[in-house]
């Protein structure tokens, strides 16, 4: 099977470039293709995570992943459907974002990150624009629709922000050049910059490259992918607990289901088919515990335990194996790191009375069952 075909069975196409040639070549052997993210923020989140997996299964279909962490770009700022410039990071601040990404990108395609600072931070601003600059058009620029929508809301474009798509495009040129780089793959955002960068290597270097987009999800309610009214669902476990993160996916709309399996699991179509199928609970379980394995693994889905209750909470940890003993339980008590729900424990005493779920730190929550007695 063709890896777009692999990308449009489960979700993932928008809009490629010279499609039926990049089929071609797929078939004739692995292609070099690069996914870049910009270090805006210390953790990925669950709107990162189409344009994640689709490398991921990219990469699964026998091709080679290129992760690029933006350091040179996000001292420019993407303005590509922005409202608003964003705000330039200290480079302290962008060095400790670039380390955490960088550990999230590993999960879902192994290899080294590249950082495109190693190359744009070096450019000879004079030589850039004489040798880069002249394969652009302002005019052009100007009526892309990215560009567009922010100059007619009448919000302004800095000179640093009009920049930006001659970094990417020259991102892409690098990259062909150093690893034979002939595929970038982006969200339905980065059209123009991503077909400006394929232009520019056929310009400079004569060479053949392909953009493929990724489509800009929302919700079956409308609401956008990733976020919630407490904020955006980060995968790093200090910022949305995995129990959390879990639990998102299972309180997902049920229109939903279908295509969330599709998309950020790994599960075959089949399976998927016949999942959505029947008991649309049992469904919505796999998909959030198949999305929580992907990023935090399997040892930290929420397992479920029997017990009699009302019953002291010191023997329930120790039962269900989050303590592993009566007196680490009151010291987990007594240190505030155990809750029922979203309630602490304040007394070693304490006592669960009806079925829920108990937690131990932000990392291991056991779901407490009532047993008949």
């Amino acid at each position: 099977m063709n890896a777009i075909d692999i990308l449009k069975a489960r979700g993932f196409f928008n809009q490629c470039t010279d499609e039926d040639a990049l089929r071609k070549r797929m078939d004739e052997g692995p292609v070099t293709f690069y996914v870049g993210f910009d270090p805006t923020a210390d953790s990925l989140h669950v709107g990162h995570l189409v344009q994640v997996m689709a490398m991921a299964n990219l990469h699964r279909a026998g091709h080679v992943a290129i992760p690029v962490v933006g350091g040179g770009t996000v001292q420019v700022g993407d303005p590509s459907f922005k409202d608003e410039t964003r705000e330039l990071l200290t480079p302290e601040r962008m060095e400790a974002n670039k380390a955490k990404i960088a550990a999230q990108l590993a999960k879902f395609a192994p290899g080294a990150l590249v950082d495109n600072a190693d190359w744009l931070m070096k450019l000879n601003y004079v030589e850039f624009i004489r040798d880069i600059g002249r394969h652009f058009s302002v005019n052009v620029m100007v009526k892309a629709e990215s560009m567009k929508q922010r100059l007619e809301r009448g919000q302004g474009l800095s000179f640093l922000e009009f920049n930006y798509p001659l970094l990417q495009s020259y991102d892409f040129l690098e990259l062909y050049r150093r690893f034979g780089c002939v595929l970038q793959v982006g969200g339905g955002d980065q059209w123009f910059n991503i077909i400006s960068g394929a232009d520019l290597i056929r310009r400079v270097e004569g060479g053949q490259a392909w953009g493929l987009t990724t489509p800009l999800l929302t919700t079956a309610s409308g609401a956008k992918m990733g976020k919630t009214v407490a904020g955006a669902v980060w995968l790093d476990a200090e910022k949305v607990s995995p129990f959390d993160y879990n639990q998102y996916w299972y309180n997902c709309d049920d229109r939903d289901v279908e295509k969330f399996l599709k998309l950020f699991t790994f599960l075959p179509l089949e399976q998927i088919e016949d999942a959505v199928r029947g008991d649309i609970r049992a469904a919505k379980r796999l998909l959030a515990d198949e999305a929580t394995a992907i990023v935090h693994g399997r040892d930290v889905l929420v397992p479920e335990h029997a017990a009699v209750l009302p019953a002291p909470v010191v023997d329930l940890l120790v039962a269900s194996g989050l303590a592993k003993s009566k007196g680490e339980a009151r010291r987990l008590i007594e240190g505030g790191g155990i809750s029922i729900g979203s309630d602490k424990v304040a007394t070693i005493d304490a006592v669960m009375s009806a079925p829920g779920l108990l937690r131990a730190g932000k990392k291991r929550a056991v779901s407490v069952l009532a047993a008949e007695a």
